[in-house]
């Protein structure tokens, strides 16, 4: 016999999701309201709104942010890095992990409870479909227990329905990101088969999200995710969380009730909880930090007539009765961290360039030897990566440190260097590519031994210059001499 939603209470040991036989219970939360509650919804609202929004924007031609993988392209905000510049992202996804650990470290798991996508899409979009077509929490646990009537099956299937098409809608979206709206509504007209890669991905990952918003739900946070597992190492005293004062709220007791604390224990705490916890057991992995326990009990203490903050965002030591300290070691290793991060990524942005040249040696013989010259062969890639035009002048030059009377490789000046392949200016389109070979030439009579070159690359208007060296390699001067006789 399964236990009865009334006699499965939260405790430390187990999931709330779990009955003692095993099998899944499923939590219906009650609303909540008050002022964390609307500050946290308008702020999901928002976040929704940005991810919704972002395709749609152009900045500079591209969309605000536009992962073009077919053209190896990343658009952020006008600012555009090629696949070579992907290396970037380490200092993106560091700076990201570093701020995680320190607001972390400051205010617990607000992450989960205010900016997860999981939390945001789950409470705030599904969720209140959910209670649109079937009421409240009370109205849900009635629905669940009743049969299958012609009214049950058009609520619960006009909610399938609707978390199908939302699901749909989020994941193509998310396709935007990658081939562009234009891009994503010419797949639209046309068949499947004309781009099965794009659909077998959209039909994969909306049956994924629809699984997970529809049944799935707080699973995801209590066994999948990894973070509240990790606040263990992440926090400390200091760390401000969500909790219960059991100074002031313990013993419990009904209202009137001699010497009793402030706690009623009418579990509305429980009964508004996500994650089906209590939070009056002390923190716990489950908990997201979303804040509805805090809403829920200032509204009963409001209506006893009694002091809020029962619950409430507050440290360890602050529950304490101690002040909290919010610089301490962790935080200032964070802090320094971080900074070193961002001077870091500073100078590797302004070293990025607008366009990127690469010099190879053509496969085979490393150089070749006719009557007059020695001869190395070259592969020249120039990518341009402006959404603009650039005309490129590529040179070679012998480096400083190896002139006409270095030693080695006497008697060459700059001038003896011969080249063929960039005769004239080269100009690629917006974000081209060009591939041709280099040969470069020097007189044998000259000729003493290899040497070091440079290939340059400047645009017309001089703005930047790329710079590659190469060796050029020949024959032992002897050998040459000899070869010669």
């Amino acid at each position: 016999m399964k236990t009865t939603p009334s006699a499965l209470r939260p405790n430390r040991d187990s999931v709330t999701t779990i009955r003692a036989d095993g099998s899944r219970f499923f939590l219906h939360p009650a609303d909540a309201r008050g002022f964390w509650t609307r500050v946290r919804r308008w702020s999901a609202w928002f976040l929704v709104a940005i991810y919704l929004s972002l395709p749609w924007i152009p900045v500079r031609g591209y969309p605000a942010v536009f992962l073009d993988i077919a053209e190896r392209r990343f658009h952020l905000f006008g600012f555009t890095l090629a696949f070579q510049d992907v290396w970037l992202l380490f200092f993106a996804i560091t700076g990201l992990g570093f701020s995680l650990f320190l607001i972390t470290s400051l205010l617990g798991r607000v992450w989960c409870g205010w900016a997860c996508p999981q939390t945001v899409f789950l409470e705030h979009v599904f969720r209140r479909v959910e209670r649109w077509l079937e009421g409240d929490a009370v109205a849900r646990r009635r629905l669940d227990a009743a049969p299958w009537t012609a009214a049950k099956w058009l609520r619960r299937g006009g909610k399938q329905a609707i978390f199908v098409a939302l699901s749909a809608v989020i994941t193509h979206l998310f396709l935007a990101y990658f081939v562009s709206l234009p891009e994503l509504w010419t797949m639209l007209h046309h068949s499947p088969r004309d781009n099965w890669g794009a659909f077998l991905f959209m039909m994969v990952a909306t049956g994924i999200l629809y699984f997970n918003f529809a049944w799935f739900r707080e699973q995801l946070c209590l066994i999948i995710c990894p973070y509240g597992r990790l606040q263990s190492v992440l926090i400390d005293d200091n760390s401000v969380n969500i909790g219960y004062d059991a100074t002031r709220g313990e013993p419990r007791g009904k209202a009137g009730t001699p010497d009793a604390g402030a706690c009623v224990d009418c579990n509305r705490c429980v009964q508004v909880c996500p994650t089906g916890i209590d939070i009056r057991q002390g923190l716990q992995i489950e908990c997201i930090a979303c804040a509805a326990c805090v809403d829920a009990c200032d509204e009963v203490m409001t209506k006893l007539k009694r002091p809020t903050g029962l619950v409430r965002y507050d440290s360890t030591r602050g529950f304490a009765g101690q002040r909290t300290q919010w610089l301490r070691p962790r935080i200032w290793i964070y802090l320094v961290l971080l900074t070193v991060g961002a001077t870091v990524a500073t100078f590797a942005l302004s070293s990025v360039r607008p366009a990127m040249l690469g010099v190879t040696r053509l496969q085979g013989s490393p150089y070749f030897v006719d009557a007059t010259t020695v001869r190395n062969q070259f592969l020249v890639r120039l990518v341009n990566k402006r959404d603009q035009p650039i005309t490129f002048t590529v040179t070679t030059e012998r480096t400083a440190a190896q002139g006409a009377n270095s030693g080695n490789g006497s008697g060459l000046s700059g001038a003896d260097l011969l080249q063929t392949g960039f005769e004239a200016p080269l100009t690629l389109g917006p974000l081209g590519e060009e591939v041709r070979p280099l040969v470069v030439s020097v007189p044998r009579a000259g000729y003493s031994g290899g040497f070091k070159l440079k290939v340059r690359a400047r645009p017309a208007d001089g703005s930047f210059e790329l710079v590659r060296e190469i060796e050029f390699s020949g024959p032992d001067e002897a050998l040459l001499r000899e070869d010669s006789r």
